[in-house]
């Protein structure tokens, strides 16, 4: 009779989504997809089924793919990315809890490789145990409570339930800290030192944040944070939020009005990151990157800088493996004599 094999583990770094290719139907159906998710869009469901239907889906991935064109190399920067850093992190890992197997893989909460696709592989491989890494700094119900219901919603179809573990965020990891506050002086190293210094992070609706979303106060625990480690004066650096959508009210200060503001104001320089992002992607390349620096210099500002998200960053790669090695070990560890 053959020995047992020891049960593999995986780790999952799970990010948002992105389109298989800038098209307008690929954008439509991850459009779709991702708007049809009641984390994201809090209205009732019929009412939301027919403006999407019948206002949004018709138009607006016409345009969003076109802005997803114009940063695509090959496949979305983000799923890139991801697939970037599992390769990083495996090598990490694979060896850290000897017998038992370890390996990393990429998911998304929307599009693919989707989450719960990926789940079925590894199953279907001998996994036992899932790490799940998503790779949203701050947790909101509208990102990182997405992947916690498509967890639930996998389990509820599986008869033998493997193990799992699930990060929720780190907000204040002193890694993550020193990551971000790192990449800002490597960036002010090269370009010099702005006048503002902003730290933009994706929004979500007022309404979530009343009901008590803790998104906007982890993000300003992060932002200052990393302006302490910084050294800087409050009156050199702010938060804001970016990527409205729809007409409601949503937690303020938006970026686009502040960028606004400073450049008719006679603020000179600006130096802008987006904390929010483990990954470079359409928010931040298109959006930040371009369209509010247009904002910014079209207002009368005069230097505008993106600072890059964390993406393969040394030190983000070792947080990464901080948040997931303890709890790769710590399941391990009661396997001792399984074999």
């Amino acid at each position: 009779m053959k020995p047992k094999l020891p049960p593999r583990i995986a780790v999952l770094l799970v990010n948002l989504g992105t389109p298989d290719e800038p098209t307008a139907p690929a954008v439509r159906r991850y459009l779709k997809q991702f708007l049809s998710d009641p984390r994201v869009i809090e209205i009732p469901k019929f009412l939301w089924a027919i403006i999407l239907n019948l206002f949004v889906l018709p138009s607006r991935p016409k345009r969003v793919a076109k802005a997803y064109a114009s940063i695509w190399e090959g496949d979305s920067p983000i799923r890139k990315i991801l697939k970037s850093q599992v390769g990083l992190l495996e090598p990490r890992l694979a060896d850290s809890v000897a017998p038992f197997r370890v390996s990393v893989h990429p998911a998304m909460s929307y599009g693919n490789p989707g989450l719960p696709d990926v789940m079925d592989a590894l199953r279907g491989e001998g996994v036992d145990h899932f790490v799940i890494l998503p790779l949203f700094p701050q947790y909101s119900a509208s990102s990182g409570g997405a992947v916690y219901d498509a967890l639930t919603k996998w389990t509820l179809k599986q008869r033998n339930l493997p193990n799992y573990t699930i990060v929720k965020d780190y907000f204040a990891h002193p890694l993550y800290i020193q990551a971000l506050a790192n990449s800002i002086r490597r960036f002010q190293e090269k370009h010099g030192k702005p006048e503002k210094l902003m730290f933009s992070f994706h929004g979500i609706p007022q309404p979530y944040a009343d009901k008590g979303d803790p998104y906007p106060k982890r993000c300003k625990c992060t932002a200052a944070q990393v302006a302490h480690e910084l050294g800087l004066n409050d009156d050199e650096w702010i938060i804001s939020f970016q990527s409205r959508f729809g007409k409601q009210e949503w937690v303020k200060p938006y970026t686009d009005v502040v960028l606004e503001d400073w450049g008719k104001s006679g603020v000179s320089s600006v130096q802008v990151i987006s904390p929010a992002f483990s990954a470079d992607c359409l928010e931040t390349l298109e959006e930040l990157a371009i369209e509010n620096r247009d904002n910014f210099l079209n207002a009368g500002g005069q230097e505008y800088h993106y600072i890059p998200a964390l993406n393969l960053d040394e030190t983000h790669i070792e947080l990464l493996e901080a948040l997931s090695l303890p709890l790769v070990k710590g399941w391990a560890g009661t396997l001792d004599g399984w074999v």
